[in-house]
């Protein structure tokens, strides 16, 4: 079924996706049934945040605007990765044939979203920084203009890494065929099928993790370092709670979302087993963006004051109530 030549250094005219091809079918029938609910409760969650962070005029302030941002990302990556491997389960074996184009729009998509993310992330915690160590220059600090500015440089840093990487490997020569063995064109599924220096392959992938992990991720360990130091130091019972209650929303996100990343990414391709990476994307596919809606709401009584007050019974107690709560 290959449609190139094996070792001619070129672009091969099709990539094909093996995904989970080569599991029995009542297997990959069960993982759809399984799945597919997943996917349409992780685009209910996060299409619910992005509503409740436009619709409620409480829920107009910094936070909840990176929120919102943060679940509208997590949308669009739903909708890019989840689809094409819930389809994947369905067809016959062989896997999925994508032309290069595609594959490399699926990658750079990737990317862009996962980099705008990880940037997001760090966003987040320079907000709640400024609004727990410097409270009274907050407003002055955080205006919209400057919501919007780092959205829009978040956004922007995550593209040009995707176009950079993206074009990067797209321009090597693949004498390995097409055969991607992942759910996805994933960066080291497609990496391990090019020829030439691996070693400089490999150190331009894990100078991008560097940039796009590493240091994002010390920035807010540092953040929150600083911002646990002066909850613990002022402030009364009640908002100490509610302001570390927040914080430890933030860290648990920034922490699976950090973790799976390096896990998958900040390791040289000769030491993984793209199996095992395929197994765990399963994990940062599907479970990953639908925890990220829990974690925000389950203790936030803001979003869900906000929640109760789009759904609940419009009369003036029950307002009064979901206000208090």
């Amino acid at each position: 079924m290959s449609h190139w030549p094996a070792s001619n250094g070129s672009v091969p005219w099709e990539f094909v996706i093996l995904g989970f091809s080569g599991w029995p079918p009542e297997l990959r029938a069960l993982l759809f049934a399984l799945l597919l609910p997943l996917y349409l409760a992780t685009l209910t969650g996060n299409l619910l945040i992005v509503g409740l962070a436009v619709v409620d005029a409480a829920l107009h302030t910094p936070m909840y605007f990176f929120l919102g941002a943060l679940s509208a990302v997590e949308v669009a990556y739903t909708l890019v990765l989840t689809p094409p491997m819930l389809a994947g389960f369905l067809l016959p074996p062989g896997g999925q044939a994508v032309g290069p184009s595609t594959c490399a729009a699926q990658m750079g998509l990737f990317v862009a979203l996962g980099g705008s993310e990880c940037l997001l992330l760090a966003a987040m915690a320079l907000d709640r920084y400024l609004a727990i160590c410097h409270p009274l220059y907050y407003p002055q600090l955080m205006t919209a203009g400057l919501c919007w500015c780092l959205l829009a440089c978040c956004g922007l840093g995550g593209s040009l890494l995707a176009l950079g990487l993206t074009t990067a490997i797209f321009q090597l020569p693949f004498c390995h065929g097409g055969l991607v063995n992942h759910v996805f064109c994933d960066l080291p599924a497609v990496l391990v099928l090019a020829c030439g220096d691996r070693d400089l392959q490999e150190r331009v992938l894990l100078a991008a993790c560097l940039l796009l992990l590493v240091l994002p991720l010390a920035l807010i360990l540092l953040s929150y370092a600083r911002v646990l130091a002066v909850i613990l130091g002022v402030g009364g019972a009640a908002g100490r709670r509610k302001a570390f209650s927040t914080v430890a929303s933030h860290l648990t996100v920034a922490v699976l979302h950090y973790g799976c990343a390096t896990a998958m990414y900040a390791r040289p391709l000769r030491s993984r087993s793209l199996e095992e990476d395929k197994l765990v994307s399963l994990i940062y596919i599907n479970l990953t963006p639908l925890l990220y809606p829990a974690i925000y709401t389950l203790r936030n009584r803001d979003v869900q004051g906000a929640l109760w007050r789009a759904v609940g019974p419009r009369t003036p107690g029950a307002t009064h109530q979901a206000d208090a709560a």
